[in-house]
């Protein structure tokens, strides 16, 4: 037996039922939810940091994934958080021009 206790993909179960093994799951109450997707977020952009270049998309799409999730789980919306971001930009500028901040004396 092999302990996971994270939130996954909803075929997930099913998957692991098709594999032959007997999945234990359940359904997490909205709080317990939206906790979850947050560690979820982290765990998903470890993996993005971490993929070679055959496997950046695919993460990338399970970062998207999570993120798209989470914007919900919380009552947001993808406009929301587009204008929000439009804002921030306004404010402190974006990532396009490259800076790298390599100290302040």
């Amino acid at each position: 037996m092999k302990k996971y206790n994270k939130l996954v993909r909803d075929r997930i179960p099913e998957i692991i039922l098709a594999s032959g093994k007997l999945p234990a799951f359940r359904t997490m109450e909205d709080e317990e939810y939206r906790f979850a997707l947050r560690a979820k977020l982290l765990e998903e952009a470890s993996e993005v940091a971490e993929a070679d270049e055959t496997n950046l998309l695919s993460e990338l799409a399970d970062l998207a994934e999570v993120l798209d999730a989470t914007i919900a789980a919380n009552g947001f919306t993808l406009s929301d958080v587009r204008a929000e971001r439009d804002i921030r930009n306004a404010e402190r500028g974006s990532f396009t021009q490259r800076t790298y901040l390599e100290r302040v004396d």
